[in-house]
């Protein structure tokens, strides 16, 4: 139990050396020169100088020159640091994949797996699994507060009809068909977070039962005149900007918040990735809004706060290449067609 006890004081007075802010890749790297050092930072977020026991929550654990055991006598399986996290089984050293998140939190628009893998020095194949695990800490349920005034709207990911091949183009493919396109919803408190989900449609069935679930009724809701909101109005403020009539701003109310978002989004779709499969949207949306969500902190906050995030947020390779039908869902090997 002393070991335990010593291992926790230096664990503590290591941390405090890790509370100096970092504002350049360099200097962080120049601190986490070696596997230990990375080991202690990611011990301090995870546990709080309280390490559990992954597989069965035990709190008493026994410190080992390898890492960690379990005291409790049904369990009593040992562990490192890493199991449980986005870090599990990876062959990369931690020292890389603390400057992957670097690169991803701080670079406002995101960083192509392409890059990604010239900057660290690792191939194309790892640094896209690297990066779907990165995305994976930072998808979060719904906005901190249901009161207040909300901002509501839904964009397309998909690019334009007219820019695809010939053989690749679809017929009667514009507005708001969702033929070769995926939908996106989005909702943004003013003054707080966007929270920005993909989904299988734009109709009133799909939208409002996400709008209910995040905002409390009563509240102000803002969006444009798609036909979807109009049930909206039964039991909350609902205010429509008209912008079929070149209407944009009605007094204090607006819809640019919200698509100063998409505007982000879509520049990092467009100028960074090309191309986002459906299968995988859900965790650009993750990205996109942590990142806008976050915009106001700086990247060695990001940074920090991301590494709290990775505990309990493994994702491995088969559940990332699991196959997908034309929408993005899950299928079984039988619907396959090869």
């Amino acid at each position: 139990m002393a070991r335990n006890l010593d291992y926790i004081v230096i664990a503590n007075t290591r941390y405090k050396l890790m509370l100096q802010h970092f504002k350049t890749l360099p200097q962080l790297l120049d601190y986490f020169k070696d596997e230990q050092t990375c080991k202690d930072y990611l011990a301090q977020h995870r546990w709080d100088g309280k390490p559990t026991c992954p597989f069965c929550g035990h709190d008493h654990i026994y410190i080992t020159n390898r890492g960690y055991k379990c005291a409790n006598k049904e369990c009593h399986k040992k562990f490192s640091v890493t199991v449980g996290t986005i870090f599990e089984n990876s062959k990369l050293p931690l020292r890389t994949w603390y400057a992957a998140i670097y690169l991803v939190t701080s670079h406002k628009k995101g960083i192509s797996s392409l890059q990604l893998g010239r900057d660290l020095g690792i191939d194309k194949k790892n640094a896209w699994f690297v990066l779907h695990r990165i995305r994976e800490t930072f998808f979060v349920p719904q906005p901190a507060a249901k009161d207040g005034l909300f901002h509501v709207d839904e964009s397309f990911f998909g690019g334009k009809n007219k820019n695809r091949h010939a053989h690749k183009k679809i017929e009667n493919s514009q507005g708001r068909s969702l033929e070769g396109k995926t939908a996106v919803f989005g909702i943004m408190q003013t003054g707080g977070d966007v929270f920005a989900i993909k989904v299988p449609d734009t109709k009133t069935d799909t939208l409002k039962p996400i709008i209910e679930t995040l905002v409390e009724k009563g509240a102000i809701i803002v969006s444009d005149e798609w036909g979807a909101y109009n049930s909206l109005r039964k039991d909350y403020d609902h205010v429509v900007i008209k912008h079929n009539e070149e209407e944009y701003v009605r007094g204090a109310f607006h819809n640019n918040n919200i698509e100063g978002f998409w505007s982000l989004f879509k520049r990092g779709y467009i100028g960074i990735y090309h191309y986002m499969s459906p299968k995988h949207l859900d965790r650009y949306c993750g990205e996109f809004s942590y990142r806008f969500n976050k915009r106001r902190t700086n990247d060695m906050d990001r940074f920090s706060d991301t590494i709290t995030r990775c505990n309990g947020k493994r994702l491995t390779w088969n559940q990332l290449t699991e196959k997908t039908d034309a929408n993005g869902e899950v299928v079984s090997e039988s619907e396959v067609v090869a």
